[in-house]
This record gives C-alpha cells, structure tokens and sequence, in this order.
C-alpha cells in the first residue's frame, strides 16, 4: 500500500444525498463551512437534491449562496442514494468521493478524518457507527451475514465512506446497492480501512430507511450480491450442477421404473412422469447455463474494453 499522488485534501468532493431535509439544511450548510475553513479544505460539496418536496435543493442554495464550492443538483424524483453518488461521481472530476448522509448523524469534522486516513493509501475508508441507534439489531444481523458470505474486513457496511471516485467507473451498482458497495470494490482488490466514527442523535425530520419492508429488500438484494459475485462469471457452474443432478435423478428414477417394470411386471405411472420431469428441466438448466456462459463472455470483453478506452483516455498518447 502506497500513499495517493494527489493530496486528498484538496481533490475531493463531498457527496451528500438529502430528501425532505429541510429542517436540518442550514445546520449542514454552516457547520460545512466551519469545518473546511478550520481544516484548510479545498474540496467541493455536491449536495444531491433527491426529488424533495419541502424545498430542500432551493434551501440549500440559499443557505449556501456566495460559497463556490458548495453546488445543488438535482432529481426530478426521489431515485434513491445509490443513484445519488452515481450523480454526484459524474458531476465532477475530483479524485476522491466523501459519502456524507444530510441528516448530520456524523459530525462534519468526520470529514477531514476520512481524508488524513485515505492520504495512508487506502481505496476505500469506512465508517463503523458508535452509539446506540434504533436499528442496531437488524443491522448487527444484516453485517454479520454480509462478512460471513462475502469475507469482507467491514463490520459496518452502510455508514459513511471515502473513496476513489474511479472505482464507480468499474463497479456496477444497482439501486440500493450503496449498501454493498464496499463488498463490490473489495472484490475486484480494492483495499479498505474501517475507522470508528460517532453516531449522533438526528437532529430533525425522520429516517428515510425505516420499515419492515425494508429487511426483507436488504436481505433479497444480499443474495442477489451473492450471486451476482459467484456465479456471474462462471454460471455454467451453477445452472449446469444443478441440470446435471436433475438428469442423473432422472436417470436414476428411469432405472428404477425399468426394473419395476421389466423384472417385478409392476408398473408404476407416476414414475414415467417424474422421469420426464426431471430430465427435461435438466436439460432445460444445462440449456440456461450455456446461453448465460455466451452472456459472461461478451461481459467480459465489453469490460476489457471499458477498461481500454478509460486507459486511452488516461493516457492518449500511449507514453
């Protein structure tokens, strides 16, 4: 691990995803200031109005007029954080992105912590919450099954980040998948570092990310991950283990009706239908398998040629 070229104080942007986050903006706003002026930032903050209806986005410029580095963008309608840092990433060529939620359930000075410890050479800097919060339990669960699966150094998945805004260029994200960003970029070797950072009461307005429905989302899109990073590059491995042992069973049950048939003369019907059964879905998932394999490939060469054309543009004279 080596130290960054750039110095990440002053390449970076402060990416801030707000809905309906009125009563809290002008806090945000002041105390922003107060922690780049005290710190010498030099950044910039790209605060994402996502589709709010209490004048979020038009509060924020307000709040934050006169100050250059400070810009609103905004979404028609409520799209998500995921599609907020995808915003915000394409918005600006800064080499490092700070994940900040609007809320200030993190203290603003958290910021500079973020940038000093990605100035080690760290990728990927997370935050792991302390202090007690109403979504403890499930999220306790929630980490502990996405180390198990996954063997990613995080015990905190969903808190505040700092990373190199290339890595949105590789990994795909879907919406809702901020959650598993680090679990991406850790996949294709990025490094990362987990630092303790306090939660603090939220201050105004409600949580954006309450409800039952809410497990039940976070679980599916955790196996849809999961299978995403094991299967996605060799699916043949799983659609063909599973058409292989349906058509042995099917064979298998073949055998038996047979020799019930044949050697006891007792024949059984409902057997011939397993036997169809279970070898035509065999067939079916094998059939699957090798059209998805056909799929990773052109995959996999569309990204060999993302990567080419990112190097061109990096390097247009090929020195």
């Amino acid at each position: 691990m080596t130290p960054p070229a750039g110095n990440p104080r002053s390449d970076f942007a402060v990416v801030i995803p707000a809905y309906n986050e009125a009563a809290v903006v002008p806090d945000l706003v002041r105390e922003l200031q107060a922690t780049f002026q005290r710190n010498d930032l030099r950044g910039e903050i790209l605060f994402v109005d996502d589709g709010s209806t209490d004048g979020t986005g038009d509060l924020a410029v307000a709040e934050a007029a006169g100050w250059p580095a400070f810009r609103v963008l905004r979404h028609r309608n409520n799209r998500g954080k995921t599609e907020a840092m995808v915003t915000a990433a394409g918005s600006t060529d800064a080499t490092w992105l700070v994940l900040f939620d609007a809320d200030l359930q993190h203290g603003t000075e958290e910021i500079p912590r973020f940038l000093d410890t990605l100035a080690e050479g760290w990728d990927i800097v997370t935050g792991r919450k302390v202090g007690s919060y109403d979504k403890r339990a499930v999220s306790s669960v929630y980490n502990r099954l996405s180390r198990l699966i996954f063997k990613v150094p995080v015990s905190d998945l969903n808190s505040m980040k700092a990373f190199r805004r290339e890595i949105l260029d590789e990994v795909p994200l879907r919406h809702d998948w901020h959650r598993f960003f680090v679990v991406l970029a850790f996949s294709r070797g990025y490094t990362v570092k987990e630092i303790d950072i306090e939660l603090l009461p939220r201050r105004a307005g409600e949580s954006k990310y309450s409800g039952r429905s809410r497990i039940m989302v976070g679980v599916l899109d955790l196996l849809s991950v999961w299978f995403l990073l094991l299967f996605s590059r060799k699916p043949l491995l799983l659609f063909g283990s599973l058409g292989g042992g349906l058509l042995a069973a099917g064979i298998a049950t073949g055998l038996v009706a047979f020799y019930m048939r044949f050697v006891l003369e007792q024949g059984f019907r409902p057997l011939l239908y397993l036997v169809i059964l279970l070898v035509t879905v065999g067939v079916i998932l094998i059939g699957f398998g090798l059209v998805a394999e056909m799929m990773a490939q052109v995959r996999e060469e569309v990204d060999h040629l993302r990567r080419e054309l990112r190097r061109r543009e990096e390097d247009p004279h090929g020195s």
